[in-house]
């Protein structure tokens, strides 16, 4: 089984199948290196896709303090992953709080990016609701302690953002939801605690977003609702952004609607490897002719 040691000295299991520009895949709180197996199996026959666990996901290390589990150190496991296996550079394409992980890494760490694309990203960012963000991830890590990960998953694993997927796929829902609760409760503990409940709403980092010069996608199912308005500021402040809105959508669009998904993330990455997408924005600031 392979594993990436951080920087921390923390080994980080991974995947990688495929040839070609690395395009790495970077999963969400109730995901794992398994989440993203419907753009490993497409993107493989012309990508060197890669896929891994964050610390705290098995068969990813665990690590006891909760002072292990920073947004930096999610950011930096990405780069710990790309440095390991000897890729200068990649497309990076995180899901919510991996969206958020790649999102600093185009900010602290735009020399290792071809592109980014953040799906899902931003919960907990809303104006008006961090605090109630910040003690709901605290609150769920106290019954990680409580009630292990099967008893989390049976209330978190339904939330509104979820329910989506489980009324169109209901074998696909159950795949994840089983994948959910097979993960450790102290690694999903100390993630809310470290990561979710500590890491600064999107709006702190409002002049280093506006820098990114990268290619960059940004993907929303229009039912996640505490991501829809975090996703327009990322459009509106990233100059070479598209944004794609999913129809009657929720939160882990890329295997609720993992077709769409996978052509939507598809024509970016064509567009971006062309040079395309640059040629888009030229022609999108030229003046109209009267």
């Amino acid at each position: 089984m392979p594993f990436a040691t951080s920087r921390d000295n923390v080994r980080l299991h991974y995947e990688e199948v495929g040839r070609g520009t690395p395009l790495v895949f970077v999963h969400e709180f109730a995901g794992d290196w398994r989440a993203w197996e419907p753009q490993m199996r497409y993107f493989a026959r012309r990508y060197r896709c890669v896929t891994f666990s964050f610390r705290g996901y098995h068969p990813s290390d665990v690590p006891e303090p909760a002072e292990a589990y920073s947004y930096e150190h999610f950011r930096d496991d990405v780069i710990a992953v790309l440095d390991h296996l000897k890729i200068e550079k990649a497309h990076i394409c995180g899901l919510s709080m991996g969206g958020y992980a790649t999102l600093c890494v185009g900010i602290k760490y735009p020399q290792r990016a071809l592109s980014l694309t953040m799906a899902g990203t931003g919960s907990g960012s809303e104006r008006g609701v961090l605090e109630e963000f910040r003690a709901s991830s605290r609150a769920t890590a106290a019954e990680y302690d409580k009630v292990g990960s099967e008893g989390v998953a049976r209330t978190y694993g339904m939330g509104p953002s979820r329910i989506p997927f489980e009324v169109k796929d209901p074998r696909g829902y159950r795949e994840f939801y089983d994948q959910f609760a097979s993960h450790s409760a102290k690694g999903a503990a100390n993630t809310l605690r470290g990561y979710q409940a500590g890491r600064p709403p999107l709006y702190e980092f409002e002049a280093d977003i506006k820098k990114i010069a990268l290619p960059s996608l940004i993907i929303c199912g229009d039912e996640d609702e505490a991501c829809i308005e975090p996703s327009l500021y990322l459009k509106k402040h990233i100059t070479r952004s598209g944004l794609a809105i999913f129809p009657k959508s929720g939160h882990t669009v890329n295997i609720e609607e993992p077709a769409l998904f996978n052509q939507t993330l598809g024509d970016f990455l064509s567009a971006v490897d062309a040079g395309r997408w640059e040629a888009r924005d030229k022609r999108s600031i030229r003046p109209e002719k009267s």
